[in-house]
């Protein structure tokens, strides 16, 4: 028989962890006065709400309005609030409206507050948050010579994320890195025995290598050795880094006469049949710059019929490549 007693028991699609949203467009306003709240639980149970509806870009559009008070939550004393707003802002970050509105809010100096944070996890958010932010040229910021320094001491998951945002800032500006000892850095970490950490930091360095400074700074510090020696890696993307980084380094004579002393012309001979599209062309490439000086030019003659075979490559850019390095190789003066 039916009784008119209320359970004590919730429903069981509520989530006790989480605040409840209200109803319609009071949802979002009611959440943001919760993250001003004074009581950590409704901080908490506000962020825990948010972080699931900011992963619709309507909401994360209205959530733009608040963005200063989750930069406030990043200084918070309790690590589980700071780890949610770093997740928040990092989820807002996954859209085009959110990284914009990032680079005009100040949120970029406001996340680099948690460089240091003691919570393994906040720094996660953090730094994929900012390897978001990185992807965008407006997204730039002076947090080179910081990352720079903490690819030294973080963990290695943390290195990844910092090796990207690196690489993402070093397309649009390859200076201020260069003034920090990047290159050093860079070149530790292509011996790394992580293989994703060796991929990320070749690519890096092929990314730092494409202005003149970059180009004399890998020739400083002797970085051709370690390049040539990735061009034998198991994986297929730290060869085709690793050829790509050889490629603009080499655009200098004295990049050429180094990476041929390094043996690189017999390391990327190989490579021209790789599996791989991308090794085929940076290793095609590559071996056209050191063509251009006497000594490359001498060795390659007698591998010309080998570049021969990829006129008819399945990718149409290694044909171009080939044909012009059976070009530069046979170019007689």
């Amino acid at each position: 028989m039916a009784h008119p007693r209320i359970s004590a028991q919730l429903p069981p699609d509520i989530d006790p962890t989480k605040a409840p949203v209200a109803f319609g467009r009071r949802g979002l306003p009611k959440l943001n006065e919760e993250l001003q709240h004074p009581e950590l639980l409704t901080r908490q149970r506000a962020l825990m709400a948010l972080c699931d509806l900011v992963h619709d870009p309507e909401n994360v559009y209205q959530a733009i309005r608040f963005l200063d008070n989750l930069k406030n939550l990043l200084l918070d004393e309790d690590k589980t609030v700071r780890q949610k707003t770093t997740e928040v802002l990092y989820i807002m970050a996954t859209h085009s409206i959110g990284r914009t509105n990032f680079v005009e809010h100040g949120v970029i100096p406001a996340l680099a507050q948690l460089l240091d944070d003691p919570v393994d996890i906040c720094r996660w958010n953090m730094h994929y948050a900012l390897k978001l932010l990185s992807e965008t040229p407006t997204g730039q910021s002076g947090l080179v010579s910081p990352l720079v320094q903490k690819l030294k001491t973080e963990k290695e998951d943390i290195q990844e994320l910092i090796l990207d945002t690196l690489t993402g800032c070093l397309r649009v500006e390859a200076f201020e890195a260069l003034a920090k000892g990047s290159v050093s850095v860079l070149k530790e970490k292509l011996r790394h025995p992580s293989q994703a950490i060796r991929c990320k930091a070749a690519e890096a360095l092929m990314a730092i290598s494409v202005p003149l400074e970059g180009k004399n700074m890998v020739f400083k510090e002797d970085v051709f050795p370690d390049l040539v020696n990735l061009l034998e890696d198991e994986d297929s993307e730290v060869r085709a880094n690793a050829a790509g980084a050889l490629m603009n380094s080499a655009v200098t004579t004295q990049g050429k006469y180094a990476a041929i002393n390094a043996e690189a012309i017999d390391y990327l001979l190989p490579l021209i049949h790789d599996e791989k599209s991308k090794v085929r062309l940076y290793a095609i490439k590559a071996l056209t710059m050191l063509s251009e000086a006497p000594e490359g030019r001498q060795v390659l003659l007698k591998h010309v019929p080998e570049f021969r075979k990829h006129l008819r490559d399945s990718n149409a850019t290694v044909q171009r490549a080939a044909e012009i390095a059976i070009q530069v190789i046979e170019w007689k003066p």
